[in-house]
């Protein structure tokens, strides 16, 4: 049962990081999604660059699913950009509503990362 549950977490936080990567088909994606005005190509390339780099990070954590020596990595680097974004968010201060939206699906992300790590430290490695 432990199992189950560290796998549909390890699921979630590996879908939070997968869906940006529809940024990279669409700046009027990312506009929507982040609040913001893509004026120019720096910028443009700038926020699809990020929405594959997120692809990346949530393939990761798909692939974990079925590689448990990589789940640790998994956790890791999620865990580190969900509370490195959180950081940026508080030290920058008031941001839009679409931004702040991103930063609740990041909290829900943190916290299902902080069960999903407490589970990984209790199942049985025998089991996975």
């Amino acid at each position: 049962m432990k199992l189950k549950i560290y796998l549909s977490l390890l699921f979630v936080i590996g879908l939070i990081n997968f869906l940006p990567l529809i940024g990279l088909l669409s700046t009027a994606q990312l506009s929507q999604a982040y609040g913001v005005v893509i004026n120019n190509n720096e910028l443009e390339v700038l926020m699809r660059h990020r929405a594959l780099l997120f692809g990346i990070m949530g393939g990761f954590v798909f692939c974990a699913l079925f590689k448990p020596q990589l789940r640790t990595a998994a956790l890791v680097m999620t865990g580190i950009s969900m509370v490195g974004f959180l950081f940026l968010v508080w030290s920058v201060g008031e941001v839009n509503d679409a931004l702040m939206k991103v930063t609740m699906v990041d909290i829900l992300g943190i916290l299902c990362l902080l069960l999903a790590v407490v589970l990984h430290f209790l199942i049985d490695k025998d089991d996975v």
